[in-house]
């Protein structure tokens, strides 16, 4: 694979595998990162439709760089989701993978415990945390395939300290850097009740551990998130970004613009063409973003 690629949650494009790839050929890209496609994560559509991804895919000569899936996810709940959907979910990520030529995974570390009143349980089960990912991280590392954990609303997004945890304690992972994730994650290191996470901050300390990169920016107004155009929030996109490029990154930098489509809050929708226009121009702007800095 080339140096840093561009590729993107093309879900947020279209539903359909046909939108998806028709964005990413606009765009001049090669790369989706797969995640769903007619509402369904493409380790959970049936064998039926993942044939008839497969074929399109090969057909139009666009690749899927990374499932970004749904394993141990903010919504996979240790005390409610038995471990056994994580483990069949994993069985056929790695079977599709494998015949796609794919070789990353996003994975998670499990939704943060909460009590009744919405404050962070004093007991997030670390440990059963660990015992997982320890079953799971092999399952891909013994196939090739290298899972990379995303700093999102999960355990190792709680703070940089959480995530540098998880890594100590569960070898053969590494992660996945979302420069907009802190902007709306309280900072569980912070004095400050509610005060929300640095991203500058959170990369500077496990910025060796990255091996790929998600490009989500935005603000918070009035109390709630507000995604803009990469380099224009507070996710210190550019700065991340010229630091990774300054150390000699070479991995994939993937769009997650959450400005037309956020995939898991199915209240914030659009019209099917603005949504598709919307990711084009954030890749497009992205583009020139990345030109400016390898220029120098």
């Amino acid at each position: 694979m080339e140096k840093n690629y561009l590729t993107g949650f093309a879900d947020e494009a279209a539903t359909g595998i046909d939108g998806q790839i028709k964005a990413t050929l606009e765009l001049g890209w090669k790369y989706i990162e797969a995640r769903a496609v007619d509402g369904k994560n493409i380790h959970d559509v049936s064998d039926e439709a993942f044939d008839v991804i497969y074929g399109k895919l090969k057909d139009s000569g666009v690749d899927i760089n990374c499932f970004g899936s749904g394993i141990a996810n903010w919504s996979r709940h240790l005390k409610t989701v038995p471990f056994e959907e994580d483990l069949e979910a994993t069985k056929r990520a790695v079977a599709r993978m494998k015949r796609l030529g794919t070789k990353l995974i996003r994975i998670m570390s499990y939704p943060v415990i909460k009590n009744e009143d919405e404050s962070d349980a004093a007991d997030q089960m670390f440990e059963e945390r660990v015992r997982r990912l320890n079953i799971l991280v092999p399952m891909f590392t013994d196939e090739g395939i290298l899972p990379v954990h995303e700093n999102c609303s999960n355990y190792g997004g709680m703070s940089w300290k959480h995530t540098l945890q998880l890594l100590e304690r569960v070898p053969g992972m590494k992660l996945v850097y979302d420069t907009g994730n802190p902007i709306w994650d309280d900072d569980r290191l912070a004095a400050t009740p509610g005060q929300k996470q640095s991203s500058w901050e959170f990369y500077s300390h496990v910025k060796e551990h990255v091996a790929y990169v998600h490009i989500k920016d935005g603000s918070i107004k009035d109390g709630k998130p507000v995604f803009w155009w990469p380099g224009e929030g507070t996710g210190d996109v550019v700065k991340i970004c010229k630091d990774l490029l300054s150390n000699g990154y070479q991995g994939g930098f993937s769009m997650e613009a959450h400005m037309g489509a956020v995939y898991h809050d199915p209240s914030v929708v659009t019209d099917d063409e603005s949504r598709y226009a919307t990711y084009v121009e954030y890749g497009r702007r992205f583009e020139k973003l990345l030109a400016s800095l390898l220029k120098g």
